[in-house]
């Protein structure tokens, strides 16, 4: 798989979030932070059924909602999607990079929190 397939996902989410805002039923990202447990509580369920397609089908819904979750943030104008997405590639490639340098996993995260708190700082005063 490449991020090219979430491409079609991430448009049918846009589509979904587009007719959530004009029903009643949403609450906004908040309905889908709620999802979330729910669909992570169906993967628990499956993890010992043994039914393959069952447990990538919920594994999809978790990855649905949580496009979905994003997007709704996204829209109420709390984050940027893209940012979500390269934010965690450089986080977890710099940790990866580092375990594989022999730094430790608790030395990259602190130096990583610490970065993201002088990044907010500078928010802050702007």
């Amino acid at each position: 798989m490449n991020l090219g397939e979430l491409t079609p996902l991430i448009e049918i989410v846009k589509l979904k979030i587009l007719r959530d805002q004009k029903g009643t039923w949403s609450k906004g990202s908040q309905t889908y932070l709620d999802a979330l447990f729910d669909e992570i509580e169906e993967v628990k369920n499956e993890l010992s059924s043994g039914r393959q397609c069952f447990l990538e089908d919920e594994l999809g819904d978790i990855l649905w909602v949580y496009l979905c979750f994003i997007h709704n943030l996204e829209v109420e104008g709390k984050i940027a999607m893209n940012s979500v997405f390269k934010r965690s590639i450089n986080k977890y490639k710099e940790r990866v990079n580092g375990i594989n340098n022999g730094v430790p996993w608790n030395e990259i995260k602190e130096k990583q929190k610490t970065a993201l708190a002088k990044e907010q700082l500078s928010f802050d005063f702007n």
